[in-house]
């Protein structure tokens, strides 16, 4: 049993609301024997197939399959895979808040795999419009009144157009608003209590650092310049850090075999905004979401930790 171990009763207490780009993640399984005749590509013959949540609904996933009460919030294509995302979050004990747009195609990522290896991606994806995006609006205006914790995951679909919005409403809503950020321009967060971009988003906005120091100061500065609480740099192997007026807390990676990295980020901002609405405290959170963010890496494609795999712990 985990030392701070967190009763699974204080974390079904726990209520989130994931608004953001939501993708359908489709893999094809398949086995390569001989190079096509016709260019000097791989042959793959498709054996079985596979559909997960990917990109914000992924972190909804993520975040119920610990134990949380969770909505989900986004547009999608009013097509099959659309309705077959829908299916998949509430198969997954998400509410789904979904605004069908029949002028997008619902976002997918299609992934071809052979022998435990990724051949190729293809993605089909298309902005939804500005009159789709006032009315998700309106419904989230409706519903952050319900939920503890806003979280918005921006993958820069277009899903987030009016994200510096959804930080000011989620905040006077009493919400705590933690963001996945895309982008260079990190204004559009100003406000959001937390932001946990990784090392290669963290060096497109402040710039390349040479030394720790010179990263703490940089980080610092932009988490005072957008008035955030805290910052959270995900680190890959160097683990994360954690930045906040009081102090600088470094918690390192804990030795796995790394898998697959896809949907690392989501697992870590799921678990940290689970645990922050039952109440843990912030840098005990960071401590959970950084033993989950290990754990699933460990795990193909776009996968969840469960409440057993991350306490050591029976339900």
């Amino acid at each position: 049993m985990s030392k701070n171990h967190i009763p699974q009763q204080q974390i079904n207490q726990s209520r989130i609301l994931v608004a953001g780009d939501m993708m359908l993640d489709r893999y094809w399984f398949g086995d390569v024997e001989r190079i096509s005749p016709e260019a000097p590509v791989p042959v793959v013959q498709i054996k079985r197939s596979d559909e997960r949540l990917g990109g914000a609904a992924n972190v909804a996933r993520n975040a119920a399959a610990l134990g949380a009460q969770v909505g989900m919030l986004g547009v999608v294509g009013d097509d099959e895979p659309g309705r077959t995302l829908e299916a998949l979050l509430s198969a997954s004990h998400v509410q789904p808040y979904l605004h069908r747009d029949p002028s997008v195609n619902t976002t997918i990522k299609l992934r071809v795999v052979a022998h435990q290896q990724q051949l190729l991606r293809v993605d089909f994806e298309n902005a939804p419009g500005h009159e789709v995006l006032a009315a998700v609006q309106d419904r989230f205006l409706a519903l952050v009144k319900e939920y503890k914790v806003l979280v918005l995951s921006d993958y820069g679909k277009g899903g987030l157009a009016h994200v510096g919005r959804m930080v000011e409403a989620g905040r006077a809503a009493g919400c705590l608003v933690l963001v996945d950020p895309k982008g260079d321009d990190y204004s559009r967060y100003r406000g959001a209590t937390l932001i946990t971009p990784n090392r290669a988003e963290m060096r497109h906005v402040v710039g390349a650092w040479k030394t720790e120091s010179d990263l703490t100061i940089r980080a610092q500065n932009l988490r005072r310049e957008l008035h955030l609480e805290a910052l959270l740099l995900t680190r890959s192997e160097e683990g994360m850090t954690l930045y906040t007026e009081a102090e600088v807390l470094h918690v390192s990676a804990q030795a796995r075999e790394v898998y697959d990295v896809s949907g690392a980020g989501d697992t870590v901002i799921a678990t940290l905004a689970t645990m922050l609405g039952a109440g843990v405290p912030l840098k005990e959170a960071v401590q959970h979401a950084n033993r989950a963010g290990s754990i699933v890496v460990g795990k193909l494609g776009t996968a969840v930790v469960t409440y057993p795999e991350l306490f050591g712990t029976p339900v």
